[in-house]
């Protein structure tokens, strides 16, 4: 029977925003994944553009290849938290950076659910 566990992004100090501070690759680190390929990890990700410009936000999931390994996104200003990712899944240790078109506005919220077979 799987079991879940709620935690924090790896990348969080004590579940505050992770500042993205890249602007380009290898960007800020948000999550390493659980190691080995029976487990997953169940990510949620929220980002808060703090600028009075819009912005576009790359997260690596799990690589650097484009398209395959980057989910890119323009965050408006001042919208507040924004979805980016809802539920989509990592495991193998695989590791999630983010950088942005402009260095320390954008903050990324988040958890993980870890699901173990």
């Amino acid at each position: 029977m799987a079991t879940y566990e709620k935690r924090l992004l790896s990348g969080s100090t004590n579940g505050k925003a992770i500042k993205v501070a890249a602007t380009a690759t290898a960007g800020t680190l948000i999550n390493t994944a659980v190691s080995g390929t029976s487990d997953l990890d169940e990510i949620w990700i929220y980002a808060q553009n703090t600028s009075g410009s819009s912005v576009k936000l790359t997260l690596e999931w799990g690589g650097v290849a484009a398209p395959d390994d980057l989910i890119e996104v323009t965050v408006l200003p001042e919208a507040g938290l924004v979805t980016v990712v809802a539920g989509l899944l990592l495991n193998n240790a695989l590791v999630l950076r983010a950088f942005a078109g402009t260095a320390d506005v954008i903050t990324i919220h988040g958890f993980v659910n870890r699901i173990t077979a």
